[in-house]
C-alpha cells in the first residue's frame, strides 16, 4: 500500500510541538505580526458595551505607550504557547485537524489558561495606566478570548501546515 504524501505531512505536524512551530527563529516574527493582526481584527469585529470598554482600554494603552501591545505580544508569546501546548497535544492525539474548533469547545478553560499569563504580567507591571486598563476589562476578557479561539487555531495551523 502506498503512502499518501498528505499523511506524511500530517504526521510531521502532529509530532511538532507548538514551541517548535511558533517560536522557531524564522517563524516567531511572523507569528508576532499575525497575533497583532488577530487582536486588531477581533477588536474591529466586537460590538456592545464590553467591547466598547475593551476598545477604550486598548486605545488608552496605545495612546500612553505606543508600541506597548506589540512589545507585550513578543513578551507573552512564549508563555501563551506553553499554555496552549497541552491542548495542541490533546488535539493531535485525538486526530482532530481543526485546532480552532478544538480550542473553542474548551473555551472557558483555554481562555483562563491564556489569561493566567496576562494576569501574572499585569501584577508585575510598573505601568499603572496599563494595569488600570487591564483591570477594567479583565471581567469580560474571557468571553472575548473565547470568541477569538477559532482565529487562534487558524493562526497556529497556518504555521503547522
Amino acid at each position: 500500500m502506498s503512502r499518501n504524501p498528505t499523511d506524511e505531512k500530517d504526521t510531521i505536524r502532529m509530532v511538532a510541538t507548538l514551541q517548535e512551530i511558533l517560536l522557531a527563529p524564522d517563524s516567531q516574527p511572523k507569528v508576532i505580526d499575525d497575533c497583532f493582526t488577530l487582536i486588531e481584527q477581533e477588536l474591529s469585529d466586537q460590538s456592545g458595551v464590553s467591547a466598547a470598554a475593551v476598545k477604550l482600554a486598548y486605545k488608552t494603552v496605545n495612546t500612553f505607550f505606543p508600541g506597548h501591545v506589540r512589545t507585550m505580544i513578543e513578551r507573552l508569546l512564549p508563555e501563551m504557547v506553553e499554555n496552549l501546548e497541552p491542548y495542541w497535544a490533546e488535539c493531535n492525539a485525538s486526530g482532530n485537524t481543526k485546532f480552532g474548533d478544538y480550542l473553542a469547545e474548551r473555551g472557558g478553560e483555554v481562555s483562563e489558561a491564556l489569561l493566567s499569563v496576562t494576569d501574572r504580567h499585569a501584577e508585575a507591571s510598573d505601568k499603572p495606566v496599563v494595569v488600570k486598563a487591564y483591570r477594567g476589562v479583565r471581567g469580560s476578557a474571557g468571553k472575548h478570548i473565547q470568541a477569538a479561539l477559532p482565529r487562534v487555531g487558524d493562526l497556529v495551523l497556518k504555521y503547522a501546515n
